[in-house]
């Protein structure tokens, strides 16, 4: 008991540590940053949000979702709604969207989530349209015109902050006692459910969790651009999210951070190559899917390798003496 009381001290205090340093760093990056370097940070640390709740469907528990930004419509138009119309605080309005986000994903869970792959897929690409057709038609999100005067008060720390608590939990999560049972439905769903697995209860968990990032994801945006419009979430968006999930290597934490940085990044990298700017982007991906079919970190165990880094130079001078 003890052991275990010390365990829980040592994480929380590394924990409380990490996210002193984050916010400390990333106030200084913030200083010292272009603005439009720091444009891109922001992308770049809402993507990953936005692609470590999809990983966690879709990488850890198995579940195809091209819908996700259905999710983070959802939470861009709450969080809009809530601090325009009814003046609530940002960091408030941050979680109302991430919160209403994840209702919906339980409410439209229990139906969809009984179907698999391709089924499920289409589902949840037809609940993306759904929702886009009926924030287009809305009076109190104005429509296709968009949805104006939304304060401009996501920082690169707020957002660095908000990302690497998501990491924490992240990580946390497909630790614990759940995330087992959802790796192993990702398995193998039948044999989970055979051995007693709740399989709906954990695939709705799932999908509650990473739809309440990407709610979180889509207020952040929300109150980065000023002004959002249901164009702005369609069937591409999902794709560019389930992109970086694919790309770092699927129920890959540190994959999914280095997808979210290259795909975010690389369009602006690009740029000066003008009109071939894109046809470099996509010959980049299938190259990187050629040489990683798995991904950049798919199949990589990072503790295994950090361990065998720090242990060469050991067996080396070892190997040398004998």
């Amino acid at each position: 008991m003890k052991k275990l009381l010390s365990n829980w001290i040592t994480q929380a205090l590394l924990f409380l540590i990490v996210l002193g340093l984050t916010a400390y760093v990333s106030q200084i990056i913030n200083n010292i940053t272009p603005p439009y370097v720091l444009t891109i940070c922001l992308f770049i640390g809402i993507n990953l949000i936005m692609a470590l709740g999809l990983n966690l469907i879709t990488g850890v528990t198995g579940q195809l979702s091209i819908g996700h930004a259905a999710f983070m419509s959802i939470g861009a138009y709450a969080s809009a709604i809530a601090t325009v119309n009814y003046h609530i605080p940002f960091l408030l309005g941050i979680f109302i969207g991430g919160l209403i986000a994840s209702l919906v994903a339980i409410i439209i869970g229990f139906p969809t989530l009984r179907l698999t792959g391709d089924y499920l897929a289409i589902a949840t690409l037809g609940f993306a349209e759904i929702v886009r057709v009926v924030f287009t038609n809305l009076k109190i999100t104005n429509g296709a015109v968009g949805f104006l005067g939304i304060e401009g008060a996501t920082t690169f720390p707020i957002v660095m902050t908000i990302a690497v608590l998501t990491i924490f939990a992240m990580v946390w999560l497909e630790n614990s006692r759940n995330g087992r049972a959802m790796l192993a439905i990702r398995e193998d769903e039948v044999a989970s459910s055979a051995v007693g697995i709740n399989t709906t209860l954990y695939k709705i968990q799932a999908f509650a969790i990473g739809s309440f990032c990407a709610g979180v994801g889509g207020a952040l945006f929300a109150h980065t651009t000023t002004f959002i419009q249901p164009t702005d979430f369609g069937f591409l968006k999902s794709v560019d999210i389930l992109s970086i999930v694919v790309l770092g290597g699927l129920g890959s934490i540190p994959g999914t951070i280095i997808g979210a940085i290259v795909l975010t990044a690389a369009p602006e990298v690009l740029r000066p190559l003008s009109n071939y700017r894109m046809m470099v982007y996509g010959i980049l991906l299938i190259v990187i899917m050629i040489f990683r079919p798995y991904g950049l970190m798919g199949g990589v165990n990072l503790r295994q390798a950090v361990r065998r880094a720090i242990m060469w130079p050991k067996k080396k001078q070892t190997g040398r003496g004998e």
